[in-house]
């Protein structure tokens, strides 16, 4: 007989507090107030120079990132959106190109699309929920330019495949790795598969100064390009009012700059990537451990299992009707799931009918093709020849909905204890036992 559920009465399978899933944010102590009262002590606040010079902690940065990944160049931005719309300027992405972004992912990575002047093409996902290589070739016209994969919540996305059919089209490939900072594709860091690699420092992400972007890229002419664009006065250059030293290195650009006070926070964050990722590491795989037996839940399929950072983990129903009953039933449990919405739990019962702009049927402001002034721009751009906005609706990836709305989430912060994990895997099984 099941166990009496806690949204009918009965007793909680977890009775400790739900962690926020701030993995970097909670640890924020006294390393990054050293970095930061050093810069305020110097009154060296912008990277390139101040009253005296020193050595600046956003190059510092830059270099200390680009070592750990792999990459010959790293530059800091203010966002990763700053990073996605520079990338893309520096790959070639502009007026009558189509970029390919995948219909799960944060809304920015599609606005930065449109910031570039060119039309997004939303593209399903598989039940990874990161882009499907399929879709993706499907999806290729002759006005494709770019494809930016997504590695959502987490977990890498198949890049050999990807690769593939960016190579065999000659098509640009600038990661998104805003979810994913320090995961791997089959022991390679993710952001170095690409043309360029773009990661986000924001407060809810794995390692954080509140705001802050970075981009990734072997490429020494790309680099240039993402150094003209990011910072439009030119700093960066060897002669700063010197003569173009190639054709095309100048161009009026936009002020992505990273500030020395976030370089800081970011110094000492970064310190603490490799612990927080072996918590989250091991917090899922208990989690994920302890769920195998249960019969009727199947975990998202992972392309490289041990290049997944541990931030989550995801389980289908078979039914979507099925998932609102058990989350609904797993909060009552004091675990913190939800359904296709990332709104915490705490906030479901005010907020249950917000749009997720996670997921691109809520992305309003492309289906719609809203723009800043009613001429239309880039959709109605004289270089544009494609159709593609013509398709544009609620339902133009149905496979991807399908997917998210079967999808049960859980988050995993680097905080939790074991016995946290223990009662988390109580409370899934109640409420399997009782509802599947």
């Amino acid at each position: 007989m099941s166990e009496k559920l806690a949204i009918h009465g009965g007793p909680q399978a977890k009775t400790t507090p739900n962690i926020p899933m701030y993995p970097g944010g909670l640890e924020i102590g006294e390393e990054e107030r050293k970095e930061v009262l050093e810069v305020l002590d110097r009154k060296y606040l912008f990277r390139y120079y101040g009253p005296q010079e020193y050595p600046s902690k956003v190059r510092e940065l830059e270099v200390t990132f680009a070592d750990k990944a792999g990459s010959k160049y790293a530059l800091a931005v203010n966002s990763c959106t700053s990073a996605l719309i520079t990338a893309l300027i520096a790959v070639g992405v502009g007026p009558g190109d189509e970029v390919i972004v995948p219909g799960y992912t944060f809304f920015a990575s599609c606005a930065a699309i449109v910031g570039a002047r060119a039309i997004p093409v939303v593209a399903e996902v598989d039940e990874t929920l990161t882009l499907d290589p399929d879709d993706l070739e499907r999806k290729i016209t002759p006005y494709t330019k770019a494809v930016i994969p997504v590695h959502m919540r987490g977990v890498p996305c198949d890049m050999d495949r990807i690769m593939k059919v960016a190579r065999k089209h000659n098509l640009k490939v600038v990661e998104d790795v805003a979810q994913a900072c320090g995961g791997t594709y089959m022991g390679k860091y993710l952001g170095t598969f690409g043309d360029c690699g773009c990661f986000s420092f924001q407060y809810h992400k794995i390692i954080t100064s509140g705001e802050g972007g970075m981009i990734t890229t072997d490429d020494p002419l790309l680099y240039d390009r993402c150094m003209g664009y990011h910072d439009a006065a030119a700093c960066w250059r060897p002669e700063r009012f010197g003569e173009e030293r190639y054709q095309g290195e100048l161009f009026c650009g936009v002020n992505y700059r990273m500030s020395e006070l976030t370089g800081a926070v970011m110094l000492a964050q970064f310190r603490k990537l490799d612990g927080l990722l072996a918590l989250l590491k091991k917090n899922q795989h208990m989690i994920l451990d302890g769920l195998k037996g249960i019969q009727d839940i199947t975990p998202r399929p992972v392309s490289d299992p041990d290049g997944d950072i541990g931030l989550c983990i995801i389980f289908y129903l078979d039914d979507p009707d099925k998932v609102p009953a058990f989350t609904a039933a797993l909060q009552a449990e004091g675990v913190a799931a939800t359904g296709r919405s990332r709104i915490a739990a705490s906030d479901t019962t005010k907020q249950q009918n917000m749009p997720d702009w996670h997921v691109y049927d809520s992305w309003d402001h492309v289906i719609n093709r809203g723009t800043p002034t009613p001429e239309g721009c880039p959709y109605t751009c004289p270089l544009y020849k494609g159709d593609a906005p013509s398709r544009y609706s609620k339902t133009m990836a149905p496979k991807t909905l399908e997917y998210l709305n079967r999808s049960v989430h859980l988050d995993v912060p680097a905080q939790m204890t074991e016995e946290d994990c223990r009662m988390i895997v109580k409370g899934v099984k109640k409420v399997a036992d009782a509802l599947l």
